[in-house]
């Protein structure tokens, strides 16, 4: 496959690593980004892909919380002028309560009667796209509940109450007293904004993610020309720095970072006289997985000159 220069620059913006060693990661792997960035850190040379860096999309995130169940969706706009937009924030708000009631299909949000409307969710996107003159979009809804106890929500960047440009959403099963839980529940929430955790337990992690890491640590070890016993254990050890790095309730807790987040929250429960454990999170990132398309105008007019 031939690796073209475009390729080599998009692996170190990613990376940050020098163009001759993406370069040779590129040829190594065939052109395959995700095999080269693995290449380049098990030689040491980049750490994890920051994929954050090459995603963006203007719009809102909205959260809306009910008692033991909270829904977060993300609706898109062209530009971060009409996410200052009161008509798009209303709207984005009744659309993130609507979620509530309607679960995690898009298709079924939208769809859904939007109040006060005598329409459809989509449809009322649509008359939104015409007064506003700006294309918009539905892309993603996530909910979670609790049996008993409560969510905790926190929205980063906030335009207003309930939207931003990251919502988080955390589960809290207890009967503590809903004082107790929201405010902790708020807190783990800004904890996860700021720390972005995979999971909130090493076994949720997803398995091709865990294989992915330990065959990278595996190759690491093994570069180290140790006894097959020691190099073993080398992995087990950077396997459990993974977890403890990765999973919500081994992270140096942000709030107090001499604890960590279930020991922060076993110090809530037991002055609440009573169990509290996370069930799980959403943590929505405005724009996350939408790739950036960037022109490079300067070399657009030489292209374009050239061809006359």
């Amino acid at each position: 496959m031939t690796i073209t220069a475009a390729m080599v620059k998009e692996l170190r913006e990613v990376t940050g690593v020098g163009m001759m060693d993406c370069k040779n990661a590129l040829n190594a792997t065939e052109g395959d980004m995700e095999a080269a960035i693995d290449w380049l850190r098990a030689k040491g040379l980049a750490k994890a892909a920051k994929k954050a860096d090459r995603v963006a999309a203007e719009g809102l995130i909205g959260v809306a919380v009910a008692g033991t169940k909270g829904a977060a969706v993300e609706v898109n706009s062209e530009t971060d002028f009409v996410a200052r937009n009161e008509e798009f924030q209303a709207m984005v708000s009744a659309i993130a309560e609507i979620a509530l009631s309607t679960g995690v299909d898009v298709d079924a949000l939208a769809a859904a009667a939007y109040p006060g409307a005598g329409k459809s969710v989509a449809e009322r996107i649509t008359d939104a796209v015409a007064k506003i003159g700006e294309n918009m979009s539905l892309r993603r809804v996530e909910t979670i509940s609790v049996g008993e106890g409560a969510i905790g929500w926190y929205v980063h960047n906030a335009a207003a109450t309930g939207l931003g440009r990251l919502g988080i959403l955390v589960g809290l099963e207890s009967s503590a007293g809903s004082a107790t839980l929201e405010a902790l529940g708020k807190q783990i929430a800004m904890h996860i904004a700021a720390t972005n955790p995979m999971a909130v337990r090493p076994e949720e992690i997803d398995a091709d993610v865990v294989a992915r890491e330990k065959a990278v640590f595996s190759e690491q070890a093994a570069a180290s020309g140790k006894p097959a016993e020691i190099v073993e254990k080398m992995v087990e050890g950077r396997m459990r720095k993974f977890y403890e790095e990765v999973c919500l309730l081994s992270q140096a807790f942000v709030i107090n970072p001499d604890q960590t987040v279930q020991q922060a929250i076993d110090e809530a429960a037991k002055t609440a006289g009573t169990p509290i454990s996370v069930t799980g999170f959403v943590r929505l990132a405005l724009g996350e997985g939408v790739e950036k398309q960037e022109s490079d105008f300067a070399a657009e007019v030489a292209a374009a000159a050239g061809s006359k």
